[in-house]
């Protein structure tokens, strides 16, 4: 038996004999399940604080390995992570964002249509039946709001749908309106039996033709393009019906050096 000491109940009594050399312990294969917590941190200056996130768990180490290689440690292959890394935050905020941006672009669409269906619509204009106050390849801005709450006027230039073949449209400036009588001599126009004020039709783009006199019926409008030699118009397939008014061409924007507003 050995003189040692054991006053100390808890100090486990020495072997007799040489000593053995001392050998770390080996790690344990299992390791209990981490349940260490940390306080999710506050966020830092410029960065939103973060919502609905699942808090990132401590690796804890089991006791007794104090001082023995640790098998989580980086550039182990064999280490397992568990915990979520930023790349992960990253992926879940960029999806948010996206899922907010398509919210966003789907409410933006349907705003568009409401808009095209019942507000404003782009026109583009094709030849030269409106020149010179509208050249072939203009760009239009046509209010359809303005005949919903009140009706065309004599003078209006106005996107409608061509009588003898609705599926096509046209621009043209409103002549007459219903009761009035219309008479062309020598393509001078009179409405009601007095001239029009036809200064913005350059000489060049007169005609020199008769029509008339007619009184334009309850519902429809008299029409024709401002270049009068060159227009398809109420003088050759008649009057158009009101409802056949699109709306009326409220702004040329393109070009954009000869952006006007009518």
């Amino acid at each position: 038996m050995s003189d040692s000491n054991h006053d100390n109940p808890f100090d486990a009594p020495k072997p007799e004999g040489p000593a053995e050399p001392t050998h770390l312990a080996e790690p344990p294969t299992h390791y209990p399940e981490p349940s260490a917590h940390f306080p999710e941190p506050p966020p830092r200056f410029g960065e939103p604080a973060r919502f609905g996130e699942t808090p990132v768990e401590a690796y804890a180490v089991p006791p007794g390995t104090m001082g023995v290689s640790d098998p989580l440690l980086p550039g182990d292959p064999g280490a397992a992570v568990t915990a979520p890394d930023g790349t992960s935050l990253w992926l879940n905020r960029l999806g948010e964002e996206l899922v907010a941006w398509l919210k966003t672009l789907a409410s933006a669409a349907v705003y568009a249509t409401l808009i095209v269906t019942f507000g404003f619509q782009v026109a583009r204009v094709e030849g030269m039946s409106m020149a010179p106050t509208l050249q072939d390849q203009d760009r239009l801005i046509v209010n359809k709001l303005a005949y919903r709450i009140g009706d065309p006027k004599v003078g209006d230039i106005v996107m409608l749908y061509y009588p003898l073949k609705p599926e096509k449209s046209f621009v043209k400036r409103i002549i007459a309106e219903e009761g009035d009588q219309v008479r062309i001599v020598d393509g001078r126009v009179f409405r009601n039996d007095v001239p029009l004020d036809d200064s913005f039709v350059p000489q060049d783009y007169r005609s020199h033709d008769d029509w008339g006199p007619q009184v334009i019926p309850e519902g429809y409008y008299f029409v024709m393009g401002d270049h009068r030699n060159n227009s398809s118009d109420s003088r050759h397939w008649g009057f158009v019906p009101k409802k056949y008014i699109i709306g009326k061409v409220q702004l040329r924007w393109w070009p954009m050096g000869h952006a006007k507003v009518f």
